[in-house]
């Protein structure tokens, strides 16, 4: 199995958005407030932890939890996009040309925009795993977050069930999900109130990836301090 034991939440950041997104790479996100960023409790459908750490969206950038007894292993991590599905092991084609095989089981916790099963996850389907190695080469997940994408943009068009937005030199459309989709103003706490975003404010979005037609189902837009007067 080609998996990695640690690594930067913003390298992490830029691989599952190039993987969602075909070579897209995710701009700096100083310009927002770390509250903004961080909040893991409106909108990323799944509340909890495991040993090995939370399994919010916001958990796959998370920098890796180090265990203090060196008698538990440390966690390990799997990318890519998902080649086939044999009954509980997923074959996974990693980002840079590696392979992995990652085996989720009913205690996996599995985000797809919301909390969900594995019965959701598609063959074609990105996805983030972090788990255990097993002796014969697999990653036991104890989580996977499915098409997750977490990526700085502006948008560029507001209608009533879709923001448009641009990403580098990427036109994004992005799905507006009635009780899932969540805005954060500056430094205040998510909200379903989506009324104060619009167009040309710069944002960070956390979202799920469509592979079908490569939108994106929005699960948060962050927007940075002072932004946020009503339109």
């Amino acid at each position: 199995m080609s998996a990695y034991r640690t690594g930067d939440p913003l390298d992490r950041r830029r691989f599952l958005t190039a993987a969602a997104l075909r070579g897209a790479t995710v701009i700096g996100t100083g310009a927002l407030s770390a509250g903004a960023l961080s909040t893991g409790v409106l909108g990323t459908g799944v509340i909890g932890a495991t040993a090995l750490g939370a399994v919010d969206a916001d958990a796959a950038f998370a920098a890796p939890i180090r265990p203090l007894d060196p008698a538990v292993a440390e966690s390990a991590f799997a990318e890519g996009r998902i080649t086939a599905i044999n009954h509980d092991v997923l074959e996974v084609a990693g980002s840079y040309g590696d392979h992995s095989r990652v085996r989720v089981t009913n205690a996996t916790s599995v985000w797809k925009a919301r909390a969900t099963t594995a019965d959701d996850i598609e063959t074609g389907d990105g996805l983030y795993a972090r788990g255990l190695p097993l002796p014969d080469g697999t990653l036991a997940a104890d989580a996977v977050w499915v098409n997750i994408v977490n990526l700085h943009a502006t948008i560029r068009g507001i209608e009533r069930t879709r923001l448009h937005l641009a990403h580098g030199q990427h036109e994004i459309v992005g799905h507006l999900m009635a009780q899932t989709t969540s805005a954060s103003y500056g430094d205040a706490s998510p909200t379903a109130d989506l009324s104060r975003l619009s167009i040309g404010q710069s944002a960070q979005v956390l979202g799920a990836w469509r592979p079908s037609d490569g939108s994106v189902d929005l699960v948060r837009v962050a927007v940075a301090p002072g932004a946020g007067r009503r339109r």
